[in-house]
């Protein structure tokens, strides 16, 4: 993909995360300082269209990604690496508690959601499974749509099967999963890691900010891992 038009996937992926409302060209030339005028953007919003990056989801509206958009952005733009300094506190207070390790999962899982703003789920090797998190995902503008939550819910309840298909994956780095692929549906996004046959994971909707969400995940993993 040519620079200029990755840097407008970047920022087109970026300001929906944000705001969750089709992004226009004004606003992203106002915004992001681009040296080009509104109507160069909407000419390059029609090329990444006609490649299957972006979708315009009303006539007269601005554009959101499509799956397809956010799995190059998380190619380009996505790295595994340590959350910042205060998160990693944040996290680290879970591994603190009960020496269990079910129960550190457990408190791990209740701390990526409360950063993550969406939910985390956890399987142990003896098939046992948790989430937590849930009304923080369902307020997200996504699941404003009552189907979406039941689909959701439906698929919640066969988290066994989840955690089975992903221990069957070699899991050494966070793995992010999105739309049809994420287990939970196509409105969804979800980064999965893996240590001592456990499988934790934060799920949000499509449009979650993965960069802050893996490098979330890649702390955590590591602290557990300790």
């Amino acid at each position: 993909m040519e620079s200029r038009l990755a840097n407008l996937l970047r920022a087109v992926v970026d300001e929906y995360i944000e705001t969750a409302e089709p992004v226009g060209s004004q606003s992203l030339v106002e915004r992001y300082g681009l040296e080009v005028s509104p109507a160069t953007i909407r000419n390059w919003f029609t090329e990444l269209e006609a490649e299957g990056y972006l979708m315009q989801p009303h006539t007269s509206g601005g554009r959101i990604p499509t799956e397809k958009g956010f799995k190059t952005y998380i190619k380009l733009f996505v790295q595994s690496k340590p959350a910042a300094k205060r998160e990693e506190q944040f996290l680290r207070k879970a591994t603190a508690a009960p020496s269990e390790e079910d129960r550190q999962l457990k408190n791990m899982a209740k701390a990526l959601a409360e950063l993550s703003g969406g939910a985390a789920v956890v399987g142990l090797p003896d098939a046992e499974t948790f989430y937590t998190g849930l009304p923080q995902l369902f307020a997200q503008p996504e699941f404003h749509d009552w189907q979406r939550v039941v689909s959701l819910t439906e698929m919640l309840d066969r988290l066994d099967e989840t955690f089975r298909l992903l221990r069957q994956r070699s899991l050494p780095e966070p793995y992010i999963a999105i739309g049809r692929e994420s287990y939970f549906g196509s409105a969804c996004g979800a980064i999965f890691g893996s240590f001592d046959g456990n499988v934790i994971g934060i799920l949000g909707p499509i449009r979650m900010d993965y960069q802050r969400n893996i490098s979330l995940l890649h702390t955590a993993l590591e602290l557990l891992d300790l």
